[in-house]
């Protein structure tokens, strides 16, 4: 029987974060050939692929506050917000467009599927947004590729469709078997292991018992408009409330060869398990 495992690869793992529009080729490719050969593994594996939009989007969302929607004009960006709602979601392309391009170069078969085309949101969250390109390209043997991209809010105006958040809506729709979300640390930790030495990696949360792990939920160590680590986890938790037999995996994506590892084996204990 076929698996659906989503895979998400994170804006801070693809692209420089302290500096705007600067991509990671090179991680990227390599993370490219990775699914490339799980695939290869277990022909079984059906994935969607998705990445952040990091240095890109989020740099431009921040300037133009497209994440806090059209409200008052902001002295901050000149009460441009829908200029600025048209350069982040240009910036989120530009950046998918060489995600694609390095997919396909070493042959992984993926199709870009622009969330913002069809995202209908309301206070963040989508509501609606077309499955049934998705549905498709999976039925020919393809990869549906989706991103962190700007959308429209019914009630915000704009905002910000995080992966996360279109993870979640495609997921209630198609019903993964698990979700991978690739970052630059090891899974979700009791502390900022960049700042705190004595931090520790939970190797498992469970849904019911969120409370405890709180401690470990903080925000991005650069700018991150979707709420960093915290909201990751949080939406996540929400999912596996409605799909309690779902597991969700935070791990590495600068670990060479873990990707493959976690992705041929639905039973690597690499990185944080999020459980119902």
């Amino acid at each position: 029987m076929a698996e659906l495992v989503f895979v998400k690869l994170g804006g801070s793992l693809i692209t420089d974060k302290n500096v705007e529009a600067r991509a990671r080729p090179d991680v990227i490719r390599r993370l490219a050939l990775e699914v490339r050969r799980a695939l290869d593994r277990r022909p079984d594996l059906r994935i969607v692929l998705g990445h952040g939009s990091g240095s890109f989007g989020h740099r431009v969302a921040e300037r133009y506050r497209v994440h806090e929607g059209l409200g008052t004009p902001s002295p901050a960006n000149g009460g441009s917000e829908w200029r600025g709602y048209a350069l982040t979601g240009a910036a989120a392309t530009r950046l998918n467009r060489i995600v694609t391009d390095i997919c396909l170069d070493v042959e992984l078969p993926v199709v870009s599927i622009q969330p913002s085309a069809s995202a209908r949101c309301c206070k963040g969250e989508v509501r609606e947004m077309s499955v049934y390109p998705v549905q498709e390209v999976l039925k020919h043997g393809l990869i549906p590729l989706v991103y962190g991209d700007v959308a429209l809010d019914e009630s915000w105006g704009t905002t910000i469709a995080s992966t996360e958040a279109i993870f979640v809506y495609l997921a209630r729709q198609l019903r993964p078997q698990r979700i991978l979300l690739l970052g630059e640390v090891e899974g979700v930790y009791t502390g900022d292991p960049r700042k705190d030495a004595q931090a520790e990696l939970i190797s498992t949360i469970q849904a019911s018992r969120i409370d405890e792990a709180e401690r470990g939920l903080g925000g991005s160590h650069a700018v991150d408009v979707t709420g960093g680590m915290r909201s990751k986890v949080y939406w996540m938790v929400g999912l596996l409330r409605d799909l309690p037999g779902l597991r969700v995996q935070v791990l590495s994506g600068l670990d060479p060869g873990l990707l493959e590892t976690a992705l041929a084996d639905s039973q690597c204990r690499a990185g944080t398990w999020i459980t119902a």
